[in-house]
């Protein structure tokens, strides 16, 4: 049995369905994302679990025990907020310190285990500032610090990063991981940033209008999505729409538009005549003045615009027929920033491995 289990989970607003009949496991100690964009159900959830929010029907069940009668403050789970929500007016110390105050733990043992708390995110000796002394990823340490300090079951984190710049982000998804790791605590984390689901879950759970669409581990989220959306929110990716012409030997051509016949690999048994679509990751494609090879799929185009990135370049590229593709090209030449200009005329070809057959 997972530690935390949610059993068709449904939340309404008016008529404004939220999260509609969502059904999942997190087992201990995992690192868990929920990812999507604004709106589709992913802080609503977590605020259900956290007890902010009561479910209009299903069950959230921590251990096996139903949480739907127990408020916030009596359920082994803490919050981490975007807005971190420090009290201006204590120390870093007294912050910390705070929740084992309300739960009542004794005065000589709150200073050792407020030590350690701060211990574990890397802030000895902060213990005197006030929470404008502190820079904004230290202030996200002391939420978490105080999160933890109670050492509770489930640490939920909504959004933690998104207040901080890029490159502290970064240092912050390394130490959220080295953390989680030393802690042994089941993380649950809402994000809408594709790469920071990525870099830190064990897996994802990409939401959408309040369902969850697709959940499993970041790599097969990227490389096999589950539906169109799933593939186009993930990463960038080509989409390539059209009709089943032919499907035989775990290989469908597909008739698009703009491009003609498209090969993919599938285990899939479909008819022909039906719509169906494939998912193509540009770094999947080859991109050349010309192109040496045997791949399954090859076309000639024009580089319209590029999006010059440091080590890799993506190049949009408008093909004979007139379809859009994009292909990424890593810029390993020593001195050389880019390889094509617009109005280049190159080749691109990939192999049917290389797609992701999905059915509409």
């Amino acid at each position: 049995m997972p530690l935390l289990d949610l059993r068709n989970v449904t939340r309404r607003f008016g008529d404004f369905t939220a999260v509609d009949g969502v059904s999942l496991g997190i087992e201990a100690g995992e690192f868990f994302t929920l990812l999507g964009p604004s709106g589709c159900g992913k802080t609503t959830l977590l605020r259900m679990i956290a007890g902010f929010d009561l479910p209009d029907s299903g069950q959230i069940l921590l251990d096996g025990v139903d949480l739907a009668d127990r408020p916030p403050e009596d359920r082994p789970v803490r919050t981490v907020f975007q807005s971190y929500a420090l009290f201006p007016h204590m120390s870093v110390e007294g912050n910390v310190a705070f929740p084992l105050q309300m739960a009542g733990t004794p005065a000589r043992d709150i200073p050792a285990r407020v030590a350690e708390a701060l211990e574990d995110v890397r802030l000895q000796g902060f213990g005197k500032r006030r929470p404008h002394e502190l820079s904004g990823g230290q202030k996200q340490r002391v939420a978490i610090a105080r999160a933890l300090v109670t050492h509770p079951t489930v640490l939920l984190l909504d959004e933690p990063l998104a207040a901080l710049d890029a490159k502290l982000r970064e240092e912050m998804q390394i130490e959220l991981i080295n953390l989680q790791k030393q802690a042994g605590i089941t993380f649950v984390y809402v994000t809408h940033d594709q790469t920071e689901a990525l870099a830190l879950s064990h897996r994802i759970a990409v939401m959408n209008r309040g369902k969850v669409e697709q959940m499993d581990e970041p790599s097969k989220v990227y490389r096999f999505p589950q539906s169109r959306f799933v593939a186009d929110f993930i990463g960038q990716c080509n989409l390539f729409s059209g009709v089943v012409a032919q499907s035989a030997d775990g290989t469908v051509t597909l008739a698009v538009d703009g491009l003609g016949s498209v090969h993919v690999a599938t285990r899939s048994t479909v008819a022909a005549g039906s719509r169906a679509s494939i998912a193509l990751r540009p770094e999947q494609i080859r991109i050349g003045s010309t192109v040496n090879g045997a791949g399954d799929n090859r076309f000639r185009g024009t580089v319209t615009d590029l999006l010059y990135m440091g080590d890799v370049t993506v190049y949009r590229v408008a093909t004979e027929g007139g379809a859009q593709v994009e292909a990424l090209l890593a810029n390993s030449q020593t001195g050389r920033a880019k390889f094509f200009e617009p109005g280049d005329a190159v080749e691109m070809d990939w192999p049917a491995a290389a797609g992701h057959f999905i059915e509409d």
